[in-house]
């Protein structure tokens, strides 16, 4: 079963997939965005391309666990995007996951314009492995 991992942005949405074992998460791409029309033909075509059987969603509670606007954001694209994929859509908890994915680009002393370009995928992998990791107990 393959499960796509999305961390989704303001103005970048990142993507990771899971192996057919559900054991790994591979970072796939950053998808650019100004609008929230773009966000479905977008992952849709990966959806396809990959064959996906599942899709996962950072979601952005607050620090005391809370439903913020993001968190009902991500809530409201994740529905629109099972009906239209016609997938099982489940969510992981993301809290501090651009922090720890910031830190692993930090110590790998990776450049600020490259940490720009790939914190987003590895949020999404991040997101992915987590969940792959809580699902498999």
């Amino acid at each position: 079963m393959k499960i796509l991992g999305i961390d989704l942005g303001e103005k970048r949405i990142g993507l990771a997939l899971s192996d057919s074992l559900g054991i790994t998460a591979q970072g796939l791409e950053t998808i650019q965005i100004k609008e929230e029309q773009e966000i479905y033909p977008g992952i849709m075509k990966i959806i396809e391309e990959k064959n996906v059987d599942k899709l996962v969603f950072g979601l952005p509670k607050n620090m005391n666990g809370t439903f913020g606007p993001q968190a009902q954001k991500v809530e409201k694209i994740a529905k629109q995007l099972g009906k239209l994929s016609n997938l099982p859509i489940d969510f992981e908890d993301e809290r501090l996951t651009t922090a720890r994915a910031e830190q692993v680009l930090l110590e790998a002393d990776t450049s600020r314009a490259k940490r720009k370009k790939v914190i987003d995928r590895l949020s999404a992998v991040i997101i992915l492995q987590s969940y792959l990791d809580r699902t498999a107990r």
